[in-house]
């Protein structure tokens, strides 16, 4: 594969007593990354050519101190960050289906164009893809305790089978479509995200060879997430389970699912927060069996990308850290530029 990074961009490095938050997540056939105040995705598109769109990002946290709260900030995260994920994912999407259906029409079938996501598509998205995560991941596991194990009033057992279930779920689930070969290229690239990141924080090059030799498995990954959101929803609900009966003297179906999904944004605060704390401590032997899990889990969410795949997220990690001058990329902000060609 040929290096296009340019020379200058590859001689990049950074102060490592002036370390920059950064992150990202793999879209398709490209990678979403976040530096301070920007977003930047590229996109390699069917002809090889790589596309970016670039744009300002303000956090909740950054707009209200409120939200820079413990606690509170990973529960906002986690939110903020699914509507720009998912949007993010339309928008690489359509630029998949653009790239297809003109090779269709190249090819003299008649295809029909379609309209971009409106903002009210990407929120009914967004809800849905939210209201189906609890129904699997959350109801399901507490259904199938509650009708096949008489625990229900043990707080500590009921949770813990529950949280079985739902690990069983998370991985049976994540094994399944990493074996379908369009996941599998997603999974590529969330590895290309990676070691781009640790070349990254580890104060190497930015290039191709530098981020090849970096490790794909990340401790701050959102797999690592929600593995530990799985977790320490057993400690958390056992607890709350535990002060309930004391209260009220008897948990059914109905108060536990009542009870529980309101506390899921605390789950998720809770556990960015745990993510946050742990991933500063992976060189001690503590920290190291914390991530652990998390670490194991990514090798099913990551796969080892090929260069190209690398070079697609180095593109959109120099672009969101502001090294785009001399980048052979074109930029768009909609999906109309390409759709328009």
């Amino acid at each position: 594969m040929e290096n296009n990074l340019s020379e200058k961009d590859s001689d990049i490095k950074f102060d490592p007593n002036k370390p920059l938050q950064v992150g990202g997540q793999a879209v398709i056939e490209g990678v979403m990354m976040r530096a301070p105040g920007k977003i930047a995705t590229a996109i390699r598109r069917s002809n090889g050519d790589i596309i970016i769109r670039k744009r300002d990002f303000k956090s909740l946290g950054e707009r209200n101190k409120f939200f820079k709260l413990p606690i509170l900030r990973g529960a906002a995260g986690l939110i903020e960050m699914m509507f720009v994920g998912i949007e993010t994912l339309n928008f690489s999407a359509e630029i998949a289906i653009h790239d297809l259906e003109q090779k269709e029409r190249n090819n003299g079938k008649d295809i029909k164009k379609k309209k971009s996501a409106s903002n009210l598509r990407l929120a009914l998205t967004v809800i849905f893809a939210l209201v189906l995560g609890i129904a699997i991941f959350f109801i399901t596991p507490l259904i199938v305790t509650t009708k096949l194990f008489s625990v229900e009033q043990n707080a500590v057992g009921f949770n813990i089978i529950a949280g079985g279930i739902r690990l069983s779920i998370l991985i049976v689930y994540l094994l399944a479509i990493s074996m379908m070969k369009d996941v599998k290229r997603l999974f590529e690239y969330h590895g290309g995200e990676h070691k781009a990141v640790m070349s990254f924080e580890s104060n190497k090059l930015l290039s191709i060879e530098s981020a090849t030799a970096s490790t794909r498995f990340h401790p701050r990954c959102g797999t690592s997430f929600i593995l530990i959101v799985a977790l320490v929803s057993v400690l958390l609900f056992a607890v709350f389970d535990s002060l309930m009966i004391m209260w009220i003297g008897k948990l059914t179906l109905p108060i536990r699912l009542v009870t529980h999904l309101p506390l899921i944004p605390l789950v998720g605060g809770i556990a960015y927060e745990f993510i946050r704390w742990s991933s500063k401590k992976t060189e001690t032997a503590l920290g190291k069996i914390l991530v652990a899990p998390g670490l194991w889990l990514q090798r099913v969410t990551t796969k080892e990308p090929d260069q190209s795949q690398i070079e697609v997220a180095l593109v959109a990690l120099q672009c969101a850290l502001g090294f785009e001058e001399s980048r052979p990329v074109r930029y768009v902000q909609n999906v109309s530029e390409i759709i328009e060609e």
